[in-house]
């Protein structure tokens, strides 16, 4: 029985995520900076809460050292945890504002979690990306990802595609890839989009893809994504 730790699953894709892997047999680790929203998410769908603040150091080794004592070790990380980031002008934008989105909190949290993951025979991380810093795709005007301008955000998401592939080339001893929940009705999309059933059949479908499964690789429920 895989044991997962998910960041961000108190709600939305990561709380549908969580629910599909308990649903296969895993241990699901719900991790989750609001400890009511936190434990009621867990409850719902049999998972147990781990509080973690992915952009607080101290935080998240709270988190490692609570699932090192119950759990011993995991077998899936998946990065889920993210924020859609300052939008506007980009006038206003400062180097404070890159500094909060998305990418520093992934590397944060799979330094952390690398000795827990080692105990496992066959260890898998996933990160949340999406299709809005793949260079293809924003520049289709075929794709949906073409019709928005959201500098910080689509940097932060082509960056943390890269940092997937780079970290699958040095990281040998795991598999490590990026998802791509599509345009998902959730929070960051103000409702539009696919369902968050769809959304999360990407990164359950790398979160379970077993021993032989894919590493260094950019997917969507339809299959790989241009860079």
């Amino acid at each position: 029985m895989p044991t997962t730790f998910i960041t961000g699953a108190n709600k939305s894709l990561g709380l549908e995520t969580a629910r599909r892997l308990v649903e296969a047999g895993h241990t699901v680790l719900v991790g989750a900076r609001d400890p009511e929203a936190g434990r009621a998410a867990a409850a719902s769908i049999g998972a147990r809460f781990v509080r973690i603040d992915v952009t607080d150091d101290a935080s998240v080794d709270a988190a490692v050292a609570d699932v090192a004592a119950h759990e011993g070790g995991i077998d899936v990380l998946i990065n889920n945890a993210g924020v859609l980031g300052r939008v506007g002008p980009v006038e206003e934008y400062t180097a404070a504002d890159m500094r909060e989105v998305n990418v520093v909190g992934i590397v944060r949290v799979t330094h952390a979690f690398l000795p827990l993951l080692r105990t496992s025979p066959d260890p898998v991380i996933v990160n949340v990306s999406s299709g809005m810093g793949s260079f293809g795709l924003t520049q289709d005007p075929e794709r949906v990802e073409s019709r928005y301008s959201l500098p910080l955000y689509s940097a932060s998401k082509a960056a943390v595609t890269m940092l997937t592939t780079q970290y699958a080339k040095e990281l040998k001893d795991i598999r490590v890839n990026a998802a791509d929940p599509g345009q998902t009705a959730t929070d960051f999309t103000g409702g539009v989009g696919h369902s968050v059933a769809e959304g999360a059949e990407s990164i359950v479908a790398l979160a379970t893809a077993g021993a032989d499964g894919p590493t260094g690789r950019f997917v969507d429920r339809s299959g790989e994504l241009p860079w």
